[in-house]
């Protein structure tokens, strides 16, 4: 749903952060510069402050008044994660486009770095950003908008109106992934998820649970096995789980390529044939999914043409004498069929 503009917070300055300590704007410069000579006390109710206002110093406010940054930022998860590593590159494309420049920021998931982060585009004065921070997208879309900074949100939907958004319908995608391995005769599936703070991981559970209830099957057919994190380390040890359920599940489907990679790992080393004896399905379709020693099924979530739009629509937003309408973009995955699902399962 498409809305106008709605107009950002006044950025926090320093004499509001004094006003509401109780001290003078000489307490507050010396808390920030020199903290040593300010009473335990005293500097610790100031930087409460700081911390419940969203203050930032604005270094590049010395830049003249209707100076345009050329720099969009965009913050991510993880670059360890081929699909983030995508998704920023798509935002740099866009960035290209508009001649502009990019920031790019990593750990979003820690609030201490997203705060660091938050700090550095502020007082650098970045035209704004791209948010692609998981779980934490919600408390750093806050702090965003108290210190006035346009964003775009990416991976998931914004949680309020006021901004725009671009997302996947993973609910598909993990319907797609279970269904083509009910087509292919699998009774028994195992949904290795990550945690379930994270609104991907729950859609494409729901996806999955979708998939089984229409072919008629009970909700068990669907186990779950959790991992703390979205890693391949993480996948090896719960394929190493399946691995020792009572009753082995002859297909597993993966919340992204990353734990499917460790599965596929855990599975080799057990001595177990991919797909004869377990079928894997991934999510992402990261570059690795194609070359693994058994190429991987995987659901294609098109991260570089996300980056792209979420940088295009944040250029737009920001760009001097236009009226911007915000919008919320779907994209849809692909189900791309590779050789770790492609045989009967066993009877």
């Amino acid at each position: 749903m498409a809305g106008p503009v709605g107009r950002p917070r006044p950025r926090v300055g320093i004499k509001d952060v004094a006003r509401e300590a109780g001290v003078s704007l000489g307490t507050v410069s010396n808390v920030l510069n020199r903290p040593e000579i300010v009473s335990e006390e005293t500097r610790s109710r100031v930087l409460e402050v700081i911390d419940s206002l969203g203050y930032v110093r604005a270094e590049g406010a010395r830049q003249l008044r209707g100076w345009a940054s050329r720099v969009i930022a965009v913050m991510v998860l993880d670059m360890a994660n081929p699909f983030f590593t995508a998704l920023a590159s798509g935002v740099e494309q866009a960035a290209r486009e508009a001649d502009l420049g990019v920031m790019v920021c990593t750990g979003a998931h820690d609030p201490a770095e997203a705060t660091r982060h938050l700090s550095l585009i502020t007082s650098h004065q970045v035209r704004g950003a791209v948010l692609a921070s998981g779980e934490g997208v919600g408390r750093t879309v806050a702090a965003f908008r108290r210190n006035a900074v346009p964003f775009v949100v990416a991976d998931q939907y914004a949680p309020q109106p006021a901004a725009c958004s671009v997302g996947i319908d993973d609910v598909a995608g993990g319907r797609a992934a279970v269904r083509h391995l009910l087509e292919r005769g699998h009774r028994s599936v195992a949904y290795i998820s990550g945690p379930d703070r994270l609104q991907q991981v729950r859609d494409r559970r729901r996806g999955a649970l979708t998939a089984i209830g229409e072919s008629g099957l009970p909700s068990t057919a669907l186990r779950e096995l959790s991992c703390d994190a979205l890693t391949v380390t993480a996948g090896k040890d719960a394929g190493h789980r399946v691995l020792g359920l009572p009753e082995r599940p002859t297909a597993v489907f993966c919340a992204n390529d990353l734990l499917a990679l460790g599965v596929l790992q855990a599975l080799y080393e057990a001595g177990l044939r991919v797909p004869d004896d377990i079928a894997v399905v991934g999510y992402d379709d990261i570059e690795f999914a194609a070359s693994a020693v058994v190429p991987l099924t995987s659901v294609r979530r098109p991260a570089s043409a996300m980056g792209r739009q979420a940088g295009r629509l944040l250029i737009e937003d920001t760009a001097h004498g236009t009226r911007h309408t915000h919008r919320h973009v779907v994209l849809q995955p692909e189900l791309v069929v590779r050789r770790s699902t492609l045989a009967a399962p066993a009877r």
